[in-house]
């Protein structure tokens, strides 16, 4: 991933080596705030309105202040903005937009206002189920996911992941995947989590901990709305051991497939064909747009 000059802090371009914090800075010390990652492709935020939904319920969750004012308009413009500054604007991009509250204090925050900060990178490609092999993982049982509405939000406070992170890298693994407090799995250290088996397809609920995915909800959406099944539940890891397909989502890469998990192999056949029937549908959904 190729690194850009600048970013966006409260409206401001900074070259991307200044200081914009003070130690005191309440997303360093405590966790305190909360990020969208995002795709930039063909001039468009993909997925922009799921990620503003998510964005705004999860700043009212955490009773931070001023969701309102990250609309679509707003994100789009200024991550529009940021990105002719970085000369990226015709590049496929990540985005990191992050909020935090705002100020100084203890645990006790003196003020719940929120400050922004983005951020863009040039994405090297597109690594999805089309392009890719398959992934090999394992299940990163040194620590479980708390089973709390805090578990669906993406949080700053992020040291499962980083210790997910750690374990997969040790291992030689492609990523791993969490388990809740009771034992169920949740996600990967990553991306949402959906298997295949017996002829229908599952995802973790909501309540079992995991992030509440854009990737994941858009394809919920698409099932529905295309008379396909998709059950949440809780999923148990032995299905790993007797499962057909598994895949992958999130907003960057779309879906990836699961080649691996220990001895076990799996196909790709019914995930393939469930993403190009989702892309067609995403296209028509774009297409239908364009035209009003």
């Amino acid at each position: 991933m190729n690194h850009s000059r600048f970013l966006d802090f409260n409206g401001r371009f900074y070259h991307t080596e200044e200081a914009i914090f003070r130690v005191t800075n309440r997303s360093y010390r405590y966790g305190d705030g909360l990020f969208e990652t995002m795709r930039w492709e063909n001039r468009e935020i993909q997925l922009l309105n799921y990620h503003v939904d998510r964005l705004q319920k999860s700043m009212d969750a955490l009773k931070m202040e001023g969701g309102k004012l990250f609309n679509s308009s707003f994100i789009h413009q200024k991550v529009t903005s940021l990105l002719e500054k970085n000369q990226l604007i015709e590049s496929e991009c990540r985005i990191r937009f992050s909020v935090f509250r705002d100020g100084e204090g203890l645990y006790t925050p003196q003020t719940n206002q929120s400050a922004y900060v983005i951020e863009v990178n040039k994405l090297d490609k597109k690594v999805n189920v089309n392009n890719q092999s398959g992934l090999i993982v394992d299940i990163f049982q040194d620590h479980r996911k708390p089973q709390n509405s805090l578990s669906n939000i993406k949080s700053s406070n992020a040291i499962l992941y980083v210790l997910a992170g750690i374990y997969r890298k040790k291992h030689g693994l492609d990523d791993v995947l969490l388990i809740n407090e009771s034992g169920f799995l949740v996600e990967s250290s990553s991306s949402n989590f959906f298997v295949w088996y017996n002829g229908m397809l599952y995802t973790p609920a909501l309540s079992e901990g995991c992030v509440d995915g854009v990737m994941r909800r858009s394809i919920l959406e698409f099932a529905r709305e295309n008379e396909i099944e998709i059950i949440e539940a809780q999923i148990n890891p032995h299905i790993l051991n007797e499962a057909d397909e598994i895949f992958l989502t999130n907003a960057i890469h779309g879906m990836q497939c699961v080649l691996g998990y220990k001895k076990k192999r799996y196909f790709n056949h019914l995930s393939k064909d469930l993403w190009q029937r989702y892309e067609q549908w995403q296209r028509k959904i774009a297409e239908e747009s364009n035209s009003l």
